[in-house]
């Protein structure tokens, strides 16, 4: 909101209004004002649900430290929402597109993910939201994504097509289906498989402190800076990636989560008074798709979201080899000691905080990895 007024100031030639045009000034002040919302808004929300008795159930998994959080505040990624939506609203322009998109992308997965954190806390169901209801949502949610970046695309007249690291040439969705030139048959099932991959792997890395939005802050930096590369043209034409006009605004919302995270960091990191539960780590999974597809880097994410990924993976392995032991030799096996791959470092004795440490700095590496081998085409 604060663009247009700032706009009309420059008009009538009011001193520094200008400095509101440019993307990296306003993705600034999104970035400091997300973290200062988180900080100060940040304890006044957990004095609330202290109050309200709104505390996370523990299940008895035989992991150290883990009946000590009992009764720890959860549902704090209400905290994470108000940081990334305020910034959002005052610094980025709301006429435009993708800003709606990311914005409903992330409110969107935030409902879902607070109506689930409320069936487990005040229902006292630990299950929560049925898996089902989850996945019918996200489904819903890409669909949404597909629609709508596929249209505005096409009204930019971008292909339809996507980035490929190491490679020089992109991918043509069109090309994956031979002699069809209607590429919407494999572009939709891609793009909702994204969204809810990414979102589920994203709540499955939210199990240790500080785990998930550290990470989701490092991976939202790679993200921004790709973000503004799509988005300006003499740096889209010099990696020889496609440019998305009118994205640049992305990187404000990117600078918003981030600031948002690592101000949700000061009371999540070890040992947490508060945790994000659904509402945050669906809430920030949205946000990390719908930007990765606005911007063309959709097939970058195994890499870049490498932590994530992995998460997800370790979780598929256990339980397909499980299920395959047992058929076979009518007792189930394990490949890791427990499943998410943070539960099997913890299983092995690792500190809680030195597991969420070395996987920030694996995000690092693998961030700067995906810069890498863009540069490398």
């Amino acid at each position: 909101m604060l663009y247009y007024l700032f706009e009309y100031l420059d008009k009538i030639n009011v001193a520094g209004a200008g400095a509101f045009r440019y993307i990296s000034f306003r993705a600034s002040l999104a970035g400091i004002l997300s973290l200062l919302i988180a900080l100060l808004v940040g304890k006044q929300i957990i004095r609330w649900l202290q109050k309200k008795q709104i505390g996370e159930t523990i299940r008895e998994l035989g992991l150290e430290g883990q009946m000590q959080k009992k009764g720890t505040p959860t549902m704090g990624g209400i905290i994470i929402l108000l940081s990334i939506l305020i910034p959002t609203f005052l610094f980025a322009r709301l006429d435009n597109v993708y800003v709606i998109l990311m914005v409903v992308s992330t409110v969107w997965m935030g409902i879902i993910g607070l109506i689930d954190d409320y069936i487990k806390v005040y229902k006292k169901n630990k299950e929560g939201l049925k898996s089902t209801s989850k996945l019918i949502g996200q489904l819903m949610l890409g669909v949404i994504i597909a629609v709508v970046v596929d249209y505005t695309h096409k009204q930019a007249h971008i292909p339809l097509e996507t980035n490929l690291p190491m490679f020089k040439n992109r991918m043509s969705y069109t090309d994956l289906i031979p002699g069809d030139n209607n590429a919407w048959w494999i572009f939709l099932p891609v793009i909702v498989f994204i969204c809810m991959a990414v979102t589920n792997a994203v709540n499955l890395t939210d199990g240790i402190d500080g785990l998930a939005a550290g990470t989701t802050a490092i991976v939202g930096v790679g993200l921004g800076i790709l973000a503004y590369a799509v988005g300006n043209i003499k740096f889209s034409q010099y990696l020889n990636i496609i440019y998305v006009p009118n994205s640049g605004e992305v990187v404000v919302f990117m600078a918003a989560v981030i600031g948002a995270c690592l101000g949700f960091l000061w009371y999540n990191g070890y040992p947490a008074q508060v945790f994000m539960g659904d509402t945050g780590s669906l809430a920030l999974g949205g946000a990390i798709a719908a930007v990765a597809i606005i911007i063309k880097m959709e097939l970058l994410i195994p890499i870049l979201c490498g932590v994530f990924f992995a998460e997800s993976l370790s979780v598929v392995l256990q339980v397909s080899w499980f299920k395959y032991t047992k058929k076979k030799y009518g007792e189930g096996r394990r490949i890791f000691l427990m499943s998410p791959l943070h539960h099997h470092f913890q299983k092995k004795n690792i500190p809680e905080s030195r597991i969420t440490l070395r996987f920030w700095l694996i995000t690092v590496i693998l961030v700067l990895a995906t810069i890498a081998l863009l540069k490398l085409r």
